[in-house]
């Protein structure tokens, strides 16, 4: 795989409410992660830096021909390590808990060929800038995704639903984690978000893609998401990461279905 160029920038804030970010994100080209914690104080805040903790691991000596692989043993880790960290607390304080949504973005080599491999569990959520659109292209894991997906609710209703916030994957679940992954061409993401739901809870999409499309710098692009998310209320901790490829030319040509078929091969059945 050819070397691949990267510029990026990343901002979190806590925001009006809560008195502790329980967001952690990690930037260490080609590695990007945000994981939105749950549970409180010395619950949500160190789940969420366990994955932090795990995907450096892998960061730190990355090879991207392994790229689906060692994304799996990460997780894998890092929700065994919050199990057992929950499981730890509830012996003193029964009804403690402590979990964590994840997005990843990975630069892997497939067959020769750079691309991205997104991962998510939970409602953080993966964007991409393609012909100046805004698409989401993760899939919330939560109630009201359900409801939205089997024609009960429309999006609409869903931003004001009453179970809004509860979501139906997380690391740190006892029934064990399942994270859908995606494989796309580098030139078919002129620019990459990853952020929590501190940020799409409190602004539009259509905000959120005059951001991306307005700002050139990541790191402004990154601020901005989360001012504006602060601005609009700051009713969580907000944060965001935006990655650019230097010098990428648009193609548009992808065909999804053969590009996971193809990634579970590789992984041997094991998405």
């Amino acid at each position: 795989m050819r070397h691949v160029d990267l510029h990026h920038g990343a901002s979190t804030d806590v925001g009006l409410v809560r008195k502790v970010n329980e967001d952690s994100y990690l930037v260490s080209p080609p590695v990007f992660v945000v994981a939105d914690g749950m549970g409180g104080h010395s619950g949500g805040d160190v789940a969420s830096q366990m994955v932090v903790e795990e995907f450096q691991r892998l960061a730190d000596s990355y090879d991207p021909a392994r790229g689906a692989e060692l994304v799996t043993d990460a997780f894998t880790r890092a929700q065994a390590r919050i199990v057992d960290y929950g499981d730890a607390h509830r012996a003193l304080h029964p009804g403690w808990h402590a979990g964590t949504t994840a997005v990843v973005a990975v630069l892997v080599d497939d067959d020769g060929a750079a691309k991205w491999l997104l991962a998510n569990l939970g409602d953080s959520r993966i964007y991409r800038i393609s012909d100046g659109r805004l698409e989401q292209i993760s899939v919330d894991h939560s109630v009201v995704q359900e409801l939205i997906d089997a024609g009960q609710i429309t999006a609409q209703e869903a931003a004001v639903h009453p179970e809004r916030h509860v979501i139906t994957r997380a690391l740190g679940s006892p029934g064990g984690i399942q994270p859908d992954f995606f494989l796309l061409p580098l030139t078919s993401v002129e620019r990459l978000l990853l952020c929590s739901d501190g940020v799409t809870g409190m602004i539009e999409d259509k905000e959120i893609e005059e951001i991306l499309e307005s700002v050139a710098d990541p790191r402004d692009a990154a601020d901005q998401l989360v001012r504006a998310a602060v601005a609009a209320g700051g009713r969580d901790n907000a944060t965001a990461i935006v990655v650019d490829v230097v010098g990428l030319v648009t193609d548009a040509t992808y065909d999804s279905q053969r590009q996971l078929e193809s990634l579970e091969s590789k992984l041997g059945g094991r998405l």
